[in-house]
């Protein structure tokens, strides 16, 4: 199985980049943030507790994110050629549980791919879409407190792939094309 991980900071792209790799590589997608906003739309218990942390611009607590995770994972596993994390592991500790899931499933994390932005295009980014999705937490403060958060929690993330060997840098400016033409480049070297 090809089991992937896009990470980098909120405005680089995940999502776009995400849905390019899961058509190309036929893979599960899970997005945390999807899952989680399906979760708050159905105003389940889980749902309004998430919600009350992802309207301060605060991560979800790693034991929530790992429950949503494992049960999406159990229900694909096996079934299918891989599966691509979009927005989990978000801190060092979910990628720890992340590995020692997947690897006693005998299916270890292939690689984690980092989209690189600057940080002034992130802004901008998300204040666009912030315009045009209508999305609450698309706006200046928000952004911010969610970008510091990222720096402060998330790139430990990227600390610990590299630690495995399982990490590649992507640079995320340019056309979305050009973006996904990298990325692909650095699945085809895992097949």
């Amino acid at each position: 199985m090809l089991n992937v991980i896009i990470t980098g900071a909120p405005g680089c792209g995940k999502g776009t980049q995400s849905e390019l790799i899961v058509e190309h590589m036929k893979l599960e997608h899970f997005s945390t943030g999807e899952l989680l906003r399906q979760e708050i739309a159905a105003q389940s218990p889980l749902g309004k507790e998430a919600d009350a942390y992802i309207t301060k611009g605060n991560l979800v607590p790693d034991s929530m994110i790992i429950d949503v995770i494992t049960s999406a994972i159990a229900r694909v596993c096996g079934q299918c050629k891989g599966i691509l994390f979009d927005g989990f592991p978000r801190t060092r500790e979910q990628a720890v549980a992340l590995e020692e899931m997947m690897d006693g499933r005998g299916t270890p994390v292939t690689l984690c791919i980092d989209l690189q932005v600057p940080e002034r295009e992130l802004i901008q980014r998300l204040l666009t879409r912030g315009e045009t999705s209508g999305r609450s937490d698309d706006n200046l403060e928000t952004i911010k407190k969610r970008l510091e958060v990222y720096k402060v929690k998330t790139q430990p993330v990227n600390e610990y792939y590299q630690s495995l060997g399982k990490y590649v840098a992507i640079d995320g400016m340019g056309t979305i094309e050009e973006i996904f033409g990298r990325i692909a480049a650095a699945l085809t070297t895992c097949k």
